[in-house]
């Protein structure tokens, strides 16, 4: 079979039969007539549905075609089953479900059919013979393998509820269930049928019934079953008619309910449509209150269209269908376009032919429109049809759809002009100032408005949205805005303050008066209630708004704002609290600093102090927060490690000039004590700076001084000489002590201790140069005339002394008094005069056991000239291995031989370079006949096998890394 042409049109993504290619599509119109060209013949058409882009077509004598618009060259051709006497008749009318699955046929002798999308024929419904369907409502769940529950209307005033579900066996009834729910009460047609969910209400429905003059509108639950339950749900839906609302006009020979397609890109709310007797009566679907008042609600707001408001023509109209914002009208040959917001006509086309249309038909799914005539089809297309919808809205002061629905940036700032003026003429001042800021009215128009109404608060507001729309490149315009703002600011706050300091005033200045109950004798139920309480709240209010508006617009808008000029904005109105917030908000924590510390506001600097990482800061602000805030400072210090103690000397040293408590309490030692053991610090002037405070104390305790100077007494950090004229400055005796020996002056050491009569002290510092015996003898000799002098009892003096290894009696002697008498010191001369024996005694001994020795060196040189060795015939070098008696050879005490020759290259193999040179210069007067003994003095001097030679080489390898087959025998 042939095809239609058929190629799909662009706008909405919809489908189409005709293309229409235009570079603009403003230049169209909004609708117009296409016919569609098909490649087949069509006659006696009796009937067309299409949704979701599947278009079925009815002929009367019974065919069905069902063509998929996305593939139109594939077309079912499906025949009616032939049934006994009276037969199927001619098909009246075929009903289409939204997804296009489900398709119900009737006919003129009463007889329905249903056709499934997955099945090649059309099945007889039995259940519902002797019915002329006339509507059907689908179920809004849209099923795709069954129809679930719908509703069906009938010719004779009847609706029924079944269930219809396709089956492949012969005897299986496609319906499961047929129940009839409601009977209108005239027997008058029901015209169409509508059911909906209510949005966030899955057991409630929405149905629209129209039939004869009236249209019916229900909301009520519908009975829900446990799956596999095959009943009817709407068994009770209808019991209460006088529930449900309705509307009355005169019936029409032709009746029809249409309902506007589902977009998704379309918000609002569906329209329907009831054509009657009196015209069009329209409105919105509203989806709230999900009560039964809900269909009153809607037909207070529809309107009528009438017939008598359309173009001139005896012809009535015959059938309708909506779109979003219009609707399709179709009267014989003729199809009108009316709007629904304005009704008015937009579209009026004829057909050049004498053909008359039979109906007109939309697909829900994808908003498309189509019209029939007996052998023809019709595309009613739809470009842009919102294009002009805005300036509607606009007229009618429907301001917010209007917004909604302009495209280019000339509509929308044409409907936030008018929707501004709006506002302003019914002063709606807040509101104007949101909508004017967004819109190109002129900025200085605008801002004299509000300042001649005196609406500073709109004016405030309104700048702020105006500066949201400059671009960041507007870099002079945005901060003129926002300075202006700040200022707007700043007065709006002082005015708020000065109300409340008035109303304050007032209260405190009010007389005291009696309450009238008791002056009056009344219970006072005729006093008017105060109400200064609650203006007082009000102004709280405001005043803690505005602050927070203020906040906002500085945490968004600081980078805007021009610093200097902000400041001084803000510190001519006196706003301390707004002035630090816009200082913290740009991170100027020098200034809020500055302020806090003016204001002496310690554990406030130190909080702001902690937020920042700048040490600059840190420097800057450092002497006069350690002064004032000791211990909280060093604490703050110490969180950055990254500052250099350096650059805080200047405010130590001015802290510790002030401070009063001891070195347990001095945050000054703390903090250096923490540079140097934690951070690391080998910075001289810190060294210098924490030996300055201990030197310095009050307090003659120097323990704290002596333990940093031994600790750091192998690595001296600090400079000596300073260390050593502080503690000279300040009487630190035992670290000048300590000092002097660590720079290697014992002498100075011992002196100045003994000059403090620290005789204790002064035999420590003796005893520190071990090594050097003469210094240390020296040192001692100058303690123990210390000792000596100032001992009473010789006795207990020598006891001392003793402790020095190095001291004899005799060199005690001169430091006596003429006067001691011998018995004081008989025992340690007598002692000595020993040792003295003792030592001639050990001297003599050891001189004969030196003579001893040399006279058996004596012996053993003697007996040199007779010492001999013997050699066998066939002995061979311990080097070569050949015959050692071939050549000259040498022979050694431990019988070891060799050739001379090889003994002399084995002798420079293992010598370093200077003997190796020595063997060469003598091997050279060999060969001129000079004297061999000093050649021989080289090579014999040691036996190369088991001489000293042999034992030093015993961490070598006894095979060379070059020997490698050889080293491979020694692997395991």
């Amino acid at each position: 079979m042939d095809f239609p042409v058929y190629s799909p049109t662009t706008a909405n993504a919809n489908t189409s039969l005709v293309a229409t290619t235009m570079d603009d599509e403003s230049d169209l119109p909004i609708f117009s007539l296409e016919r569609v060209q098909l490649q087949f013949q069509i006659s006696s058409l009796a009937g067309m549905a299409v949704s979701n882009n599947i278009l079925y077509l009815a002929t009367s004598t019974g065919r069905i075609l069902r063509i998929d618009l996305n593939n139109p060259q594939d077309i079912d051709d499906v025949e009616l089953p032939k049934l006994k006497p009276p037969g199927a008749g001619t098909v009246n009318a075929i009903f289409l479900d939204p997804t296009g699955s489900h398709l119900l046929i009737t006919t003129s002798t009463a007889e329905n059919f249903y056709l499934n999308s997955r099945l090649p024929k059309a099945k007889h419904l039995s259940r519902l013979k002797g019915n002329v369907v006339t509507s059907v409502a689908w179920n809004p769940t849209e099923p795709s393998a069954s129809t679930k529950e719908i509703l069906v209307g009938t010719a004779d005033g009847k609706i029924i509820e079944t269930y219809i579900e396709p089956a492949e066996e012969f005897f299986k009834r496609e319906e499961r269930f047929s129940r009839l729910v409601w009977r209108e009460p005239g027997g008058s047609p029901i015209d169409g049928i509508y059911v909906e969910m209510l949005p966030g209400k899955p057991d409630i429905r929405r149905v629209l019934v129209a039939s004869g003059s009236r249209l019916w509108h229900w909301v009520a639950r519908i009975i829900r079953h446990a799956p596999g339950d095959y009943s009817s749900i709407y068994a009770k839906f209808f019991d209460d008619e006088e529930a449900a609302a309705h509307a009355d006009y005169s019936a029409a020979a032709v009746a029809q309910l249409s309902v506007s397609p589902d977009d998704d890109s379309f918000t609002d709310d569906r329209s329907y449509a009831w054509l009657n007797g009196s015209g069009v009566f329209y409105g919105k679907l509203y989806t709230a209150p999900t009560t039964p008042e809900l269909g009153s609600v809607i037909f207070q707001d529809s309107k009528l269209l009438p017939q008598s408001a359309l173009s001139n023509s005896s012809a009535l109209i015959s059938s309708i269908t909506l779109t979003k914002y219009h609707v399709l009208i179709l009267r014989e040959s003729q199809i009108l376009a009316v709007n629904l917001l304005n009704g008015k006509t937009v579209f009026d086309e004829r057909l050049p032919y004498s053909e008359r249309f039979l109906g007109i038909t939309s697909d829900v799914k994808n908003s498309t429109y189509w019209a029939y005539s007996t052998d023809s089809i019709y595309e009613v297309t739809v470009t842009d049809e919102d294009r002009d919808i805005w300036q509607i809205y606009l007229r009618q002061k429907r301001f917010d759809e209007a917004q909604r629905l302009a495209k280019t940036p000339v509509e929308r700032d044409a409907v936030a002009v008018a929707n501004g003026e709006f506002l302003l003429e019914n002063e709606s001042y807040l509101e104007a100032a949101n909508v004017l800021g967004k819109s190109s009215k002129p900025f200085e128009s605008v801002a004299i408005q509000f300042m001649e109404k005196k609406r500073l608060d709109a004016l405030r507001r309104y700048m702020i949205v105006k500066l949201g729309t400059y671009k960041p490149s507007s870099i002079m315009q945005r901060t003129m805005l926002a300075s202006w703002i700040v200022e707007l600011f700043m007065e709006r706050l002082n005015s708020l303050e000065d109300s409340m300091a008035t109303k304050e005033s007032e209260k405190t200045t009010e007389p005291e008066v009696k309450d009238k109950a008791e002056t009056n004798g009344t219970n006072g139920l005729f006093d008017k209630p105060r109400k200064k309480g609650v203006q007082e709240n009000g102004v709280n209010a405001e005043l803690k708004k505005v602050k927070e508006e203020y906040q906002e617009f500085i945490t968004r808008y600081r980078n805007v704002l021009d610093r200097k000029t902000t400041y001084d904005i803000i510190s001519s109105h006196g706003r301390q609290e707004e002035l630090l917030f816009y200082a913290n908000s740009v991170d100027d924590y020098s200034f809020v600093l500055s302020y806090w510390v003016r204001l002496e506001k310690w554990s406030d600097a130190l909080f702001v102090l902690r937020k920042q990482n700048e040490p600059d800061v840190y420097y800057k602000y450092s002497t006069v927060l350690l002064v004032n805030c000791p211990k909280e400072t060093v604490d703050t210090w110490m969180r950055m490690p990254e500052l250099q103690p350096r650059k805080l000397i200047p405010a130590i040293l001015s802290y510790s000039q002030s401070v009063d408590s001891g070195q347990e309490n001095n945050q000054a030692i703390r903090y250096l004590l923490y540079a140097i053991s934690s951070l690391k610090s080998k910075d001289a002037g810190v060294h210098n700076t924490l030996i300055s405070i201990y030197a310095s104390d009050k307090s003659s305790d120097e323990s704290a001084l002596l333990e940093y100077l031994q600790f750091h007494d192998v690595e001296r950090c600090y400079d000596t000489d300073f260390a050593l004229r502080l503690c000279i400055k300040h009487r630190r005796v035992q670290s000048c002590i300590f000092i002097y020996s660590s720079m290697g002056l014992y002498e100075e050491a011992v002196d100045l201790a003994l000059e403090h009569d620290n005789v204790e002290l002064a035999s420590v510092v003796a005893d520190r140069p071990g090594e050097n015996a003469a210094l240390r003898k020296k040192l001692w000799l100058q303690v123990a005339r210390k000792v000596i002098n100032q001992e009473h009892g010789i006795k207990s003096a020598i006891e001392f002394l003793k402790r020095c290894e190095l001291l004899k009696i005799e060199d005690l002697l001169p430091f006596f008094p003429d006067f001691v008498v011998i018995d004081d010191f008989k025992e340690e001369i007598c002692v000595a005069l020993e040792e003295y024996s003792r030592n001639i005694d050990q001297l003599r001994k050891e001189m004969d056991e030196s003579a001893k020795t040399s006279e058996t060196i004596r012996a053993d040189i003697r007996s040199l000239s007779s010492r001999f060795a013997i050699v066998e015939p066939g002995e061979r070098c311990f080097i070569c291995s050949y015959p050692l008696l071939s050549r000259q050879f040498y022979v050694f005490p431990c019988q070891h031989s060799f050739h001379g020759d090889c003994l002399v290259s084995k002798v420079m193999e293992i010598s370093n370079v200077r003997v190796r040179r020595k063997l060469s210069e003598l091997q050279i007067e060999e060969e001129k006949g000079s004297n061999l003994d000093d050649l021989d003095a080289i090579v014999a001097s040691e036996c190369v096998v088991c001489g000293p030679y042999m034992i030093n080489s015993v961490d070598k390898q006894f095979v060379d890394d070059k020997d490698v087959a050889l080293a491979a025998e020694w692997n395991l």
